[in-house]
């Protein structure tokens, strides 16, 4: 009986002090010619260590509730303890009521280059810039944990996205690339600064509309689970007007297109000419996928 209270005890300890990420970190090294150095799987288990053990937040997370995600790390090169990089992060959130696992973050960010040394500890210090690497991966952990956040409870994200920002600013003073508005229109800085425009203040919404009140009910009212979506994304057409071919605008359908063509291919129909109209204008690169949608 003891031993059935102590296993019971440790499992609720578990659950208790589960953190906020499942993450799975993939380091592929093959276009480097040297994929086979032990450096490389070092820091794929370094990471993977990193991002699910750290505490990121004062959020006390279910085991259950930890968040899918992927780091998916591309080195092209590399030189003694300089890597040259990029990174593919995604994450995803489970609709109630069914067994699929909705794309919430899809970003490519191919200014990734770091130090490392194998062995070195990975700590994370929002105050500090210790290394590319850590303040890297950390802004990205702290911009799926914002997005995620909004499709649950509207502007519930921006503490997190104020976090980011903070790691934006601490690392502006280094040497690498994407923490700067010079840096070009599709950089963390640009990403971190829309997510937190006043201009884009819709976006929040976009999210908790499109998967709170979409996403969810589908299972339970597919019809009107479909038009909630279909008024978010009309949200979208709102800010492409007032600032096309906005940043924020190519990241929500590099993670939604293909949701999205699927969605409206098959159960109840709606009413979609003016849906095809609207994807076709503010996501016309998309344009693969609206033709998949055949109502």
């Amino acid at each position: 009986m003891r031993t059935l209270i102590a296993i019971f005890v440790i499992l609720c300890s578990l659950s208790v002090q589960a953190q906020e990420l499942n993450a799975v970190v993939i380091i592929n090294a093959e276009q480097t010619g040297k994929a086979e150095l032990q450096v490389f799987r070092t820091l794929e288990r370094s990471l993977t260590e990193f991002i699910n053990n750290t505490k990121w937040t004062d959020r006390r997370y279910k085991q259950q509730e930890r968040i899918d995600c992927s780091f998916n790390i591309i080195v092209q090169e590399v030189n003694s303890d300089a890597f040259k990089a990029s990174i593919q992060v995604q994450s995803s959130r489970p609709v109630f009521n069914s067994n699929y696992d909705s794309p919430v973050f899809n970003f490519n960010d191919r200014d990734f280059d770091f130090e490392y040394v194998e062995f070195q500890p990975l700590i994370f210090n929002p105050n500090n810039f210790d290394s590319n690497l850590v303040s890297v991966i950390s802004y990205y952990v702290y911009t799926i944990l914002g997005y995620d956040s909004n499709t649950f409870q509207l502007n519930e994200g921006d503490k997190y996205f104020q976090i980011a920002k903070q790691i934006v600013t601490t690392a502006q003073g280094s040497n690498n690339r994407g923490w700067r508005p010079q840096d070009g229109p599709q950089s963390r800085y640009r990403l971190n600064e829309d997510l937190l425009s006043p201009n884009f203040r819709d976006f929040s919404s976009v999210l908790y509309d499109y998967h709170r009140e979409g996403m969810d009910i589908m299972a339970d009212d597919a019809k009107k689970g479909k038009k909630a979506v279909m008024d978010a994304i009309g949200k979208m057409k709102v800010m492409y007007n007032k600032r096309p071919n906005n940043f924020l605008n190519r990241v929500f359908f590099d993670s939604k297109a293909e949701e999205i063509a699927s969605m409206f291919s098959g159960g109840p129909q709606l009413p979609i000419t003016d849906l095809l109209t609207t994807l076709n204008r503010i996501a016309p690169t998309k344009s693969t996928f609206w033709r998949q949608i055949s109502f």
